[in-house]
């Protein structure tokens, strides 16, 4: 399985479970795993999160992934700190889906703040993407 992609650890002993092995089982081939760098948190959390980015996700949705496959919240803090821009990255994803041009009506602003938001984008990414007079309130 690790000669495909990265798994997060817990994700790893989900799986393995999941494939019927015992416990005791799993746990000895992760800790072997992770003494041999075969299995290492930081790198598969760098790698979801550069990966994510590059497909125009936030950091939201990309915490929120990373906590589901289990990854510790000092690894993901880290990996998203290491991430891009994510201003840049919600205005770029902001110019790609709808142009170059500064929204024209409310509505426009409010339609192109839910796509950043589904996205992953935080309320001050949105901001700063659809320039600084907006406020969603």
């Amino acid at each position: 399985m690790l000669a495909r992609r990265d798994y997060s650890r817990n994700e790893l002993e989900q799986r393995l479970g999941l494939q019927g092995y015992r416990p005791e089982d799993i746990a000895a081939l992760v800790r072997e795993f992770t003494q041999n760098r075969a299995l290492d948190d930081t790198r598969f959390a760098q790698n979801y999160v550069s990966y994510h980015a590059a497909r125009g996700q936030g950091p939201l949705r990309i915490r929120g992934d990373l906590e589901a496959l289990g990854v510790a919240a000092g690894l993901i803090e880290a990996a998203l700190a290491q991430g891009p821009d994510w201003r840049t990255l919600a205005r770029e994803q902001c110019r790609r889906r709808f142009g170059v041009e500064a929204p024209a009506s409310r509505r426009e602003q409010l339609r192109q703040a839910r796509f950043l938001q589904s996205r992953g984008f935080s309320s001050d990414h949105i901001r700063s993407a659809l320039g600084v007079d907006f406020d969603a309130d």
